[in-house]
């Protein structure tokens, strides 16, 4: 099977919606962002539309190129004040230390998920591969997983996921040594690492599931870690584009709403 995520968001999407009809206002979500390239700047567009269309007021806070960690924790405690979530958009400026900054994120305004300390929400990839696995029927209880990368948005919290649902996970990196050694009879491969056709289908078993989150430029094509030929041999295979990525926009959108709904609870 290859995932529409498309159709997977729509679906997200219209939960969302009905949710923030009953809420009776319009959530607040403040990204924080800091000289995006060309590419950056179409995904923070996108998110905008996005989050507008539901009936989320998004508002976008850019900072100069010239912004310290000071700068950034300044931004978010001002945007704390307003928003009912908060995203700081990857990747900060050499310089700037990601920890200290993801740090400030207030864990009840974090939709991204990005500080350590939050919990109650789901990263938006891993809420995309739980969407993907429940559509799919599959229960990662006791399954083989095989995580390719180990950074902040996909890998380390692919593999914290899995593991609290009693997967069997191991994680490898794009300089790992003979990476097929650990997919080749993974149940579920998860893929991280932003290197294109990083995966063959020699390196995968018959009946894998691949979530395939991994994303770079390629000739001027964005590609996954996977390389497509992997579908023929996967149970479940997501595409680049038009697989996780929808899915993760509108997974976002939908903690934004549950931060709002939090913050009404505790008021």
């Amino acid at each position: 099977m290859i995932v529409d995520g498309k159709a997977i968001a729509l679906r997200v999407f219209d939960r969302t919606r009905e949710k923030i009809k009953a809420l009776g206002r319009a959530p607040v979500l403040i990204i924080v962002a800091c000289d995006p390239n060309f590419e950056t700047r179409k995904y923070l567009s996108l998110k905008e539309k996005k989050a507008h269309a539901l009936g989320i007021d998004a508002r976008i806070v850019e900072l100069n190129p010239e912004s310290s960690t000071d700068d950034f924790v300044k931004a978010i405690a001002d945007a704390s004040r307003d928003a009912d979530g908060i995203i700081v958009q990857l990747p900060l400026p050499a310089g700037v230390d990601a920890d200290v900054v993801l740090a400030a994120i207030p864990s009840q305004q974090d939709a991204d998920v990005l500080n350590p300390k939050t919990t109650g929400l789901l990263s938006p990839v891993v809420g995309a591969c739980k969407e993907i696995l429940a559509q799919a029927g599959i229960e990662p209880k006791d399954a083989l997983v095989t995580v390719i990368g180990s950074g902040r948005l996909v890998g380390l919290p692919a593999y914290r996921w899995f593991e609290s649902q009693g997967a069997h996970v191991s994680v490898v990196t794009k300089d790992t040594e003979d990476i097929g050694y650990y997919t080749r009879n993974a149940d579920i491969v998860v893929c991280g690492a932003g290197v294109a056709g990083l995966l063959t289908p020699s390196m995968v078993r018959e009946g894998v599931v691949i979530l395939d989150a991994g994303t770079s430029e390629d000739g001027g094509v964005l590609r996954g870690d996977a390389d497509l030929a992997c579908a023929e041999k996967a149970a479940v295979f997501t595409p680049v584009p038009g697989g996780i990525g929808p899915i993760t926009i509108a997974i976002l959108l939908s903690n934004v709403l549950d931060c709002a709904i939090q913050k009404q609870v505790v008021v």
